[in-house]
This record gives C-alpha cells, structure tokens and sequence, in this order.
C-alpha cells in the first residue's frame, strides 16, 4: 500500500494508551500494576480498532484514489514532477495530484481558448481576403452586364481588371494550400546539394521588369566561392521570390534591392536588402504570421496575399533554420536565412 495503516494506528494507540495511563495515575485506588494493565489492554485494543478503521474504511479508499489520480497524472503530465508530502500525510498527496491535474487540464483549456480565438481570427481574415477580389471581379462583371459591354473600350478596361482580381484570388488560393500542405506535412522537403547562386540569379531575372518599372536597381553580389549548399532547391526558389518580391512592394521607386551572401565554415547565410520603408520595431515579432500586415490599408495597395513571411517562416523550419530580419523605419530593411554548406570534395 502507498500508506500504512499500521503506522497511524500505532500512533494513535500509543496516544490513546499514555491519556488512558494519565487518567487513571490520578485514581489513587489503582497502583502501578494497575496502571500497566491498563495501559496495555487500552493499547491494544485501541490498536487494532485503530487499524480496522483506517485499514478497511478510510486507507483503502483513500488509497484506490490515490493510485487513480497517479495514473491520470503520469498519463496526462507525462511524469511531471511533484512534491512528496510524506506517508502520514495521504489527504495532501491527494489534494496534490488534484491540483497537477486541474493545472493540466487549465493548460489544456487556456490552449483551446487560444486555438479557438485564432480560428476566429483566421477565418475572419481569410473572408476578408477572399472578399476584396472576389467583390472587385464582381462589380466590373456586373458594370459590362449592365450595358457597358456594348463600349469595346469600356469593355476591355473592365475585362481587364476583372482578370487581374481574379488572378489576385487564385494567387491566394494556391498561398493557403501551399501553407495549409507545409504545416500538414502533406509536402515533403526533397533535400539535395544545390547552387543558391544560380537559384538565386534565376529568381532575380525574373523580377527585373518589374524593377524596371519602379526604377528600383535590383542587384545581385557575386560570390567569392562556390555557393552549394544542401536544400530542396523549389522551396527555397520559393523562399527568395517571396522575399525579393517583398521587398520590391515596399520600396520606393529609385530605391535598391540587393541580394547578397556571406560564407561561412558550416553556413552560408544570403541577405535581401531593401531600401524601403522600414519596419516599426513593435511588428518585427509577428510579421511572419498569416495575414499581418503592418498597415492594412497600404500593404493591400501593394499587393500581396499576406501570406508570403509565413510561408517563408515554414518552409525555412522544415530546412531546420529561420528567417532573421532587421529594419529601420525610413532605411529599410535586411531579411536573411542561412543554409548548411556543402563542401567542394562532398
């Protein structure tokens, strides 16, 4: 048994024999003899009514909970550790491994209120999102169905706008599922050595128009040595796009993006340096999460899904490191991840 019975019953008898023996040393009747019987029959029989009761009524009970609640504990806290109050103290043990467990089990609905109040959040920002191109495809559709479609100009400009928003949508659609088959495993990483200066040249062109039209000077550092390093080469073509394309949203025409490298012994870490608008320090903590934007207002004006730095966030854990970065409001900003190097003779 986890407690002794016999203890506490040897202990109470032991009492209840010394009261019963001060008791009767008062009796002037009875001698030292006397006193000696008596104090072994109270003994006794105090003893082994003593044990029946804590043995049979109260221990036994006390104990099948006690083992209940320890079961419970070791499968839900997954052996967290506890302070031992002792065998004579069995009423505090339990009222200890009641609170581990309500402590758990407040985790556990603290956790759920949090994953709770994100669904929310989450399907909140997804309807807005949606919305916005969904509304937008609307409202031309419905302009040309109206008559505007007889004007061939008319027809073309709105026809026009409805694609793009419609293009803006899918874009958004293919950004969940691609975040939703990340988190879910559902797209496994195809590791191999790979050239990021190549991956990285690649991405580069293709977003030279678009720095064209923004006056922004987009470059490209070469590098002293060989860049291989060891990752799945689509996911972190994904990776740079988001970023490069990030940091062309929010820089100025006449700015400058640069993407750069640094090679080190076991890493060799690339830098997209912006010269945009900077990033408050207060954000710098969430913007990787689904949907945050800095000022909603001007970030959709911008374009973008919103969902570009998480993906980035994931992809780049699944590759076992993270994304850094470092702004200054009016200077720009530095986002950079590192990847393990292959050595030239691997």
């Amino acid at each position: 048994m986890v407690y002794s019975a016999r203890t506490m019953a040897l202990l109470l008898a032991v009492c209840i024999a010394l009261v019963t023996v001060l008791f009767l040393s008062l009796v002037k009747s009875v001698d030292r003899d006397g006193l000696i019987v008596a104090g072994v029959i109270s003994f006794s029989g105090s003893y082994l009514l003593v044990y029946v009761v804590l043995e049979f009524l109260i221990f036994r009970e006390i104990n099948k909970i006690y083992k209940m609640l320890s079961k419970l504990r070791k499968k839900e806290l997954g052996g967290l550790k506890r302070d031992k109050s002792g065998a004579l103290n069995p009423l505090k043990n339990i009222n200890e491994e009641i609170f581990s467990f309500a402590s758990l089990k407040q985790k556990e609905i603290d956790e759920l209120k949090k994953l709770e109040a994100f669904r929310k959040e989450f399907i909140a920002d997804v309807s807005h999102e949606l919305k916005t191109p969904i509304f937008a495809a609307q409202g031309f559709v419905h302009t040309l169905l109206d008559g505007a479609v007889n004007d061939k100009q008319v027809r073309n400009k709105f026809l026009k706008k409805a694609a793009k928003s419609l293009d803006g949508l899918d874009i958004l659609v293919q950004d969940l599922l691609t975040l939703s088959q990340i988190e879910t495993g559902d797209i496994k990483m195809k590791f191999e050595s790979i050239d990021l200066y190549k991956l990285c040249t690649e991405v580069v062109d293709q977003f030279e128009e678009k720095a064209q039209k923004k006056n922004i000077r987009l470059k490209l550092t070469d590098p002293q040595h060989k860049l291989i390093v060891y990752a799945d080469w689509q996911r972190i073509s994904q990776v740079v796009t988001n970023l490069v394309s990030n940091a062309l949203n929010y820089t100025l025409d006449g700015g400058e993006v640069t993407v750069s490298f640094d090679h080190g012994k076991k890493n060799i870490t690339t830098f997209i340096t912006d010269t945009g608008e900077g990033i408050p320090t207060q954000h710098l903590t969430r913007i990787f999460e689904r949907f945050y934007r800095v000022d909603k207002s001007r970030s959709r004006e911008k374009g973008g899904t919103g969902l570009g730095l998480a993906i980035v966030k994931h992809i780049l854990e699944g590759h076992g490191t993270r994304a850094e970065v470092e702004s200054h409001v009016g200077k720009g900003s530095v986002f950079s991840f590192k990847l393990p190097r292959v050595k030239d003779e691997e």
